[in-house]
């Protein structure tokens, strides 16, 4: 099936290709059950409690049905290149089925399509230690199943690294299911920097693969601690727990944790030891990455005598990240901005669909906020980049 040249945007980007970095599928309450063992399926992390934008008992009518009825797939269809301004969350066009997702591939205009879960990551990476594993296991039979619904979808594994064997076994069965990426915690795993030597295995096999690393949002904590919600005004609202997951004091620090790894990754020297490895930091916004950048650099010039082991970095920081880390800017992000002051080889275009996060229009407000970069820019944002990321997908 191959996808036509509209795009689903009020602006349409004046670029042949539009490749999408950030997508999800919606878990129904037995994604993981269903391709878990017998004697693992009471252990793994309920999905009862799923439920976003006051969806409730809905839920249940999908379960087991694994699609949307044939008269709400047509309706569905009928929004043609409106499908953006459709609904969202489990109600979308292909939320839970990887055929229907399909179809809304063709209306969308995007050649690839990456594929995060939306609930499993958070259960998982913080399952206890004799469950984590298994867990990420089943969820990531269940993503190369839905998957395999559309040969231009690119399925997310989740892969824990607190054990490195046991994470390298999942990491395997992840390439033998044909995942095209892993989707890792950025907290330190197992007690340990990153660029620890006991994870050198796990950065040689994916750089080997190659298959890039993921950090997305829950990689770790979404919210700011509850101290920093108590500001003595108990009449004001916050979004947190309605439609949106996070309010607005969680945007203000919700890339911190992302951050804090990628910099201590290239402090470490492990992208000089992996020249090859590719990373991508998603759905965390990148208002913060050229300063991020910056202060690497300048970290590396300050204690190159004092810490001996930067001056023998043959490639700067900013190198380093430029040939080797993207990131996916926000819809409501002046991404030519960044680019402007950074690099254009460092950010993606992403739809977040179907999640509401991502708008109605994608297309329409990245275009808009690149209008003042070249043509070159904006083919790199819509697609070179994704293909660099994706060397072995393309």
């Amino acid at each position: 099936m191959s996808a036509p040249t509209t795009y689903a945007a009020s602006a349409a980007p004046e670029v042949a290709a539009i490749f999408d970095a950030d997508s999800h599928l919606m878990e129904l309450p037995d994604f993981l059950a269903r391709n878990a063992s017998q004697r693992e399926r009471g252990r793994l992390p309920s999905l009862a409690d799923i439920r976003l934008a006051d969806i409730g008992d809905k839920m249940r009518a999908f379960e087991g049905a694994g699609a949307h009825a044939p008269e709400t797939v047509a309706e569905l269809m009928a929004l043609g290149e409106r499908i953006t301004r459709g609904p969202k969350w489990h109600d979308a066009l292909g939320a839970f089925n990887g055929e229907e997702r399909g179809l809304a591939l063709d209306l969308l205009g995007f050649q690839r399509q990456v594929v995060f879960s939306s609930f499993c990551a958070t259960k998982v990476f913080n399952a206890p230690d004799d469950v984590r594993y298994a867990a990420a296991a089943a969820h990531n039979r269940s993503m190369a199943e839905f998957c395999a619904g559309d040969s231009r979808l690119i399925g997310v594994a989740l892969a824990p690294l607190d054990d490195p064997k046991q994470a390298l076994a999942t990491i395997d069965e992840a390439l033998r299911l044909r995942l095209g990426a892993v989707w890792i915690p950025s907290h330190a795993p197992g007690g340990r920097s990153p660029g620890h030597p006991t994870n050198d295995a796990i950065w040689r096999r994916l750089e080997e693969a190659p298959t890039p690393f993921l950090l997305h949002v829950g990689s770790s904590s979404l919210s700011i601690p509850d101290e920093w919600m108590n500001d003595g005004q108990s009449e004001r609202e916050s979004a947190r727990g309605r439609a949106e997951v996070i309010g607005s004091k969680d945007l203000t620090a919700i890339f911190h944790s992302a951050q804090r790894f990628i910099s201590v990754l290239v402090l470490d020297g492990v992208l000089e030891r992996f020249p090859r490895l590719k990373g991508g930091v998603i759905e965390l916004g990148a208002g913060w990455v050229p300063d991020t950048i910056r202060r690497l650099d300048h970290a590396v010039d300050i204690w190159a005598r004092s810490e001996p082991h930067l001056a023998k970095f043959q490639r700067k920081p900013s190198e380093q990240i430029r040939e080797q880390l993207r990131f996916t800017p926000y819809a409501f992000e002046d991404v030519g901005a960044f680019i402007r002051e950074s690099m254009p080889e460092l950010y993606l275009f992403s739809s977040d669909y179907p999640h509401a996060e991502g708008g109605r229009d994608p297309i329409g407000r990245f275009s808009r906020s690149l209008e003042a970069s070249s043509a070159a820019e904006q083919e790199r944002f819509y697609a070179g980049n994704f293909n660099d990321l994706y060397a072995s997908q393309s």
